[in-house]
């Protein structure tokens, strides 16, 4: 028998794609976003079709199974396998061709949507099927998974919209499979006309969202014009390789206007979703408040306790349907923004289903059975008491208008006992869809999560037919064997069950990433920061999920077998800014920046580091000594001739400010602006940022503290919130400064604190009482913490800031984003006449990340895809450059002409002058 390594070598001689049997390939694609872990042999990215086919045949002769590949969002199992996985997103991810006269496209699997979407807007055309992935899904996923959407119920589902496939069978045999049989492999025309009787009735009755199974097998009937194509949509990668597509393209409304119908509970809005497709709505789309963030439910959202979203081409067809319908409260949006808020709610849900309200995680398995819509209301009712039954709790949302349910559900997936109960509960909720006449996937496919239960919804013919279809395409049964026909159990394969028992914090944050992958998304614009490494090198190696499942692997062991010392995962994390943009827009709240942290603790631990975690890991201690030396002067000669040791030589290093802030306030002791009684008095931090580096920062919020009345104190000692202990993984050092610092605050009384660099606020907030969980000393500060422009709304309600009048670009910092929220920055800048909106993403230098070697390339790339173009846009109407974060500031002045500010240096110098100005 050939061996993985000999199938390697020969698939290295062969193929112009990567070959890649190595541990972090294979960790990375041992599961997609299902309950399901496989792994495989290793990874194959092809770059051509001929070298799908090489790869196909020569697996094929070596008895190694293939499993193609694209997002890896799959969320039945499909997208894993033990043999070799074909990874079709790195080179064949092209849009070869758009013909806007006759409406259609050709693509590659592993083209995103977006993408597509994004090419033939300009012709006013979309591609019809939009599932909530469609960031980062791919067409090859989408033909495979017969994919839909919110719009199937106008443009319907994937297979609707495919004309033309390319497709490669196990062996390397091509097809080009239309309508009609020519192109069709041998012995399937036999085969239908051998089961004519069995397609008309054992498939009859369907509805739109049949999908399970080789559901569309139907439209190779005669009557349904022998749709060759169409009946291969949705096999689940188990027939052949997708190379090429022919897709149609639908006319997109210019208009579109989104009517939120309000209900007072679930099953009402499900009984209304039938009602209004007589009035030819793009989408129906239903949730209940339990799946909605308290503050959307309580702010766009109309009253009611579950919403219909209901798109219409315009704004008289949407009033004309909120006049029929029957729903207690409606809202109609045409602003294209506020519809995009609105479909965020929805698109999230992919990820918000995950959580329970008391912070549990639920899990798919059940994600997307469908019913038909008229069945919908009662179906549901049902589904909630066989929840209640099993002692199960789930937030069902979806596909309302075609009766398509996505659900989560808060399964024990670990002990025995909880996956007894997951089977039956699986066993009795198909013969409940059944009993309705419904699918048991009604979108993404059955997978392994489902496809055992396939008898239960098909008679035995059926059944076979399924069977024998699998064999003519795919006679040696090595495509993505275990799905759809002869099935492995639904209880077999679980990824939680290679992770160890007892596991720790670690283990249940790796375990809580889905793989929805919203991490891989490359779109441009909004607030949003994750991932800024993925973004900036397109790997799955550099993802908040790709480094979520080799921490998996790693603490699995099977895969990845050396623990903390793992090669693979260090590889992983070293360009992980920790912007903590994850613990914000991920789903789930995948936290990256605490795992690496946690990591790079053990990793280390006992042995010698690199420089850059000496240097820039101990910068508080080290810039302390430089000033209790006064040796800044000498210090930035030196810097400037010679980068110290284990720093990168592609930036300079900031200048030390010659007189440290605390000095600085010291010096004007008895200066201090008298307050009236019962002011209250705050306390500033003098982060390490603002001590060394940027003193006139603090003086500058010192003057507008206090001309709102504030009465500011300093502490008298050194106090350090431990962040750059904590970046590069010094847990226990962190832990000292962090209790040596709440020591010195002990005399201090209690008052808010006013942190002004937005990274040490966001670790006092959330990093302090993580690591001294049995402090309350830790929990007392966390509570105290506010921002500057917290400070001064909280605080000094009354004060009017200066009125600056003028447009400002810059950056929101990716822990204020992340952590902390800038609702209050946003009041602030609005009540100083500040105008226009800060850069989303992340700004590449992130503390500690830009200055280490081999970073900087990701750090540039980082700032260039949407802080420096931003600037560059506003340079027109000479806007302030603000940006509260010292190394957003950084960045902005070593990569443009531009020095940004931070926001209590725009209001100081709009502040009446008293006085002679402080010396920088």
């Amino acid at each position: 028998m050939t061996s993985p390594g000999e199938l390697e070598r020969t698939l290295r001689s062969q193929l112009r794609g990567e070959v890649d049997f190595g541990a972090a390939a294979r960790a990375l694609t041992t599961m997609d976003a299902s309950n399901y872990r496989r792994v495989p042999a290793g990874v194959v990215a092809p770059r051509d079709a001929g070298d799908v086919a090489a790869a196909l045949r020569i697996c094929a002769d070596a008895g190694f199974p293939v499993v193609p590949r694209g997002g890896g969002t799959s969320i039945a199992g499909q997208a894993t396998g033990v043999g070799v996985v074909l990874d079709l997103t790195r080179h064949m991810n092209a849009l070869v061709s758009v013909d806007p006269v006759a409406r259609t496209a050709v693509v590659q699997p592993g083209l995103v949507l977006d993408r597509l979407r994004d090419a033939v807007r300009p012709y006013g055309l979309a591609f019809g099927p939009d599932p909530s992935t469609h960031a980062r899904c791919t067409l090859g996923g989408m033909i495979g998974n017969n994919a839909c959407g919110a719009h199937s119920v106008a443009w319907g589902t994937t297979a609707d919209n495919v004309t033309e496939l390319a497709v490669t069978a196990y062996g390397g045999s091509s097809y080009r499979l239309g309508t009609g049989w020519a192109g069709a492999p041998e012995g399937l025309r036999e085969l239908v006309a051998g089961n004519l009787a069995v397609l008309r009735t054992g498939l009859a009755g369907g509805f739109s969202r049949r999908i399970s199974g080789y559901g569309g097998l139907d439209a190779l009937l005669p009557e349904r014009g022998v749709g060759v194509a169409r009946a291969f949509c949705g096999s689940e990668g188990t027939l052949g390789v997708v190379t090429e597509a022919v897709v149609r393209l639908v006319e997109a409304p210019r208009a579109p206007v989104l009517a939120v119908l309000g209900y007072a509970d679930e099953s009402a809005a499900a009984d209304a979703a039938a009602g209004l497709l007589g009035a030819g709505p793009l989408t129906v789309e239903g949730m209940a408040r339990d799946l909605v963030p308290g503050a959307a439910a309580a702010g766009p959202l109309p009253r009611g306790d579950a919403w219909l979203f209901v798109e219409m081409r315009d704004e008289g067809a949407a009033r004309s349907l909120v006049r029929g319908a029957d729903a207690a409260h409606s809202l109609l949006v045409t602003d294209p923004a506020g519809q995009r808020a609105l479909w965020r709610i929805r698109e999230d849900a992919a990820g918000t289903a995950t959580r329970t309200p008391d912070g549990g995680m639920a899990w798919p398995g059940w994600e997307d059975c469908a019913v038909p819509p008229a069945r919908l209301g009662a179906y549901l009712r049902e589904f909630r008491a066989l929840l209640a039954a099993h002692g199960l709790r789930g937030t069902p949302y979806g596909h309302f208008g075609e009766g398509c349910v996505h659900v989560r559900i808060d399964f024990d997936l670990v002990t025995p006992a909880g996956i007894a109960r997951f089977r039956s509960f699986s066993g009795e909720l198909a013969d409940l869809v059944v009993s309705h006449g419904g699918s048991l996937s009604g979108e993404h496919g059955d997978g392994q999560a489902r496809a055992e239960l396939l008898p239960r919804m098909y008679g035995p013919e059926v059944i076979a037919l399924f069977g024998a279809y699998k064999d003519v395409w795919d006679p040696a049964g090595g495509m993505n064997p275990g799905m759809l026909v002869r099935p492995a159990r639904l209880d077999e394969n679980l990824r939680f069950a290679a992770l160890p028992p007892g596991g720790g914090e670690l283990s249940h944050g790796v375990a809580r990433c889905v793989g929805v992958a919203k991490c891989r998304s490359t779109e441009v614009g909004g607030p949003g920061v994750m991932c800024p490494s993925y973004r900036a090198t397109g790997e799955e190696l550099h993802s908040t999920r790709g480094r979520a499942r080799l921490l998996h692997e790693m603490l699995a062991g099977e895969v990845v077998t050396d623990g903390w010392r793992s090669r693979e995962v260090a590889e992983a994390l070293d360009l992980c800014l920790s912007c903590k943009g994850c613990r914000s827009d991920c789903p789930v709240g995948v936290d990256m920046a605490a795992y690496k942290a946690e990591f790079l603790h053990h990793h280390w631990s006992g042995r010698i580091r690199p420089p850059a975690h000496y240097l820039l890991g101990g910068l508080p201690r080290l810039l302390r000594t430089v000033a209790l030396l006064r040796a800044a002067a000498p210090l930035n000669a030196a810097a400037r001739r010679l980068p110290p040791p284990g720093l990168t030589r592609d930036r300079p290093l900031p200048p030390l400010a010659r007189t440290p802030f605390t000095r600085w306030w010291r010096s004007r002791a008895g200066e201090s602006r008298p307050q009236g009684p019962g002011a209250t008095a705050v306390t500033l931090w003098p982060d390490t940022f603002t001590e060394y580096l940027s003193p006139h920062t603090g003086r500058a919020a010192v003057r507008v503290l206090e001309a709102a009345g504030l009465d500011v104190t300093v502490p008298r000692g050194p106090v350090c919130c431990g962040l750059t202990y904590v970046s590069t993984g010094r847990l226990d050092r962190a832990r000292t400064v962090l209790r040596r610092t709440l020591t010195r605050l002990e005399g201090a009384p209690d008052r808010p604190v006013v942190v002004l660099e937005p990274s040490c606020a966001a670790a006092l907030r959330t990093d302090l009482p993580a690591l001294l969980p049995d402090d309350p000393r830790a929990h007392r500060l966390a509570a105290a913490v506010r921002t500057f422009a917290e400070a001064l709304e909280q605080y000094a309600p009354h004060w009017r800031p200066p009125r600056l009048d003028r447009p400002v670009a810059g950056q929101t910092h990716c822990h204020q984003h992340a952590v902390l929220g800038d609702a209050a920055d946003r009041r602030l800048r609005e009540r100083a006449g500040l105008t226009g909106e800060l850069s989303g993403g992340c700004c590449g230098l992130a503390g500690n990340f830009g200055f280490e070697p081999g970073h900087h390339a990701v750090s540039v790339a980082c700032a260039r895809e949407q802080l420096l173009p931003s600037l560059d846009a506003a340079r027109d109407s000479g806007p302030a450059i603000l940006a509260d974060g010292f190394s957003c500031r950084t960045q902005i002045a070593q990569l443009s002409q531009y020095r940004a500010h931070h926001l209590a240096e725009l209001l100081a110098d709009g502040l009446p002058i008293e006085g002679p100005a402080d010396s920088p």
